[in-house]
């Protein structure tokens, strides 16, 4: 069946819408250079822009971006923002930047009141801006820019819009689809990471503990086997090598008649002990007794 003309100037048409409003093949948050600079990124399909950032909520809350998408034509403009009260472009805080026709790129802060604002001139927004700055590489503005936050938050609403830019000056946006779907909820609380504390592992006791096995070094068991060094039982009766006290000796009975001799006391009685026994015995011997 032949396609008729009108019914492929359709298929043309919205081919071309589908190309220009999904993101680039590859072209994710992920992939830009400066990703590793940020904590979190998200890709925001309308309008084929991204958000890369950093929140701390403490000591002092602030918010670290780096928005990039590509202008609505080349030398055009691109904004970001927050809204505190809706996800709507009137109460946006807005951070925009565009090239002021010398070549450069400059950041003005918009507060949109309005849904026809005056672009012409810079307005004073509801965060302090530490610090704000833009570059350009492939087509695509990117704005750097940290924010001084009046309070912790969890979540806020954000927008996002591109356009062009006329003898210096930003012009208002389309009024196509994706340009009125370019907004949405930021999440800084679930998206931001965080450390876990670590926490002992079960299978090893805490280095405090002493060991279930060996006792502890403070307080050590006396073995059951050797007594205490401290508290020696020495024998109170006797000493293996003193030898006992030698019993006394018993003189012999009187009804053998024999009279002991006296205990020597020199060299001379031992002799004459000699010869008392000596005679005694051949006494005992001639007499017969």
């Amino acid at each position: 069946m032949a396609i008729s003309g009108r019914s492929a100037a359709y298929l043309l048409v919205i081919s071309a819408f589908v190309l220009l409003t999904s993101p680039v093949s590859g072209q994710t948050c992920r992939s830009d250079a400066f990703s590793l600079n940020f904590q979190n990124c998200e890709d925001l399909p309308p309008l084929r822009a991204s958000l890369h950032w950093t929140y701390r909520s403490s000591p002092n809350p602030t918010l670290s971006i780096a928005f990039t998408a590509p202008p609505a034509a080349p030398g055009g403009w691109v904004a970001w923002g927050l809204n505190p009260t809706a996800q709507a472009m009137v109460g946006t805080q807005a951070l925009l930047a565009f090239s002021d026709g010398s070549g450069s790129l400059v950041v003005n802060t918009y507060n949109l009141t309005s849904t026809s604002p005056d672009l012409t001139s810079p307005s004073a927004i509801d965060y302090d801006v530490l610090n704000r700055e833009a570059t350009i590489s492939g087509g695509r503005i990117t704005i750097f820019a940290n924010l001084s936050l009046p309070a912790p938050i969890g979540t806020i609403n954000q927008a996002w819009q591109v356009g062009r830019v006329l003898n210096g000056v930003p012009m208002p946006h389309d009024f196509n689809p994706e340009n009125f779907a370019s907004v949405g909820l930021l999440n800084l609380v679930d998206s931001t990471p965080s450390t876990p504390s670590p926490s002992p592992s079960p299978m090893t006791p805490p280095a405090s503990s002493p060991s279930p096995i060996m006792p502890p070094a403070s307080s050590p068991s006396p073995s059951p086997m050797i007594p205490s060094p401290a508290s020696p039982s020495p024998s109170p009766s006797s000493s293996p090598i003193t030898p006992p006290p030698q019993s006394p000796r018993i003189p012999p009975s009187s009804s053998t008649g024999v009279v002991p001799p006296p205990s020597p006391s020199s060299a001379t009685e031992i002799l004459a002990r000699w010869v008392w026994v000596c005679g005694v015995s051949l006494a005992v011997s001639l007499c017969g007794f």
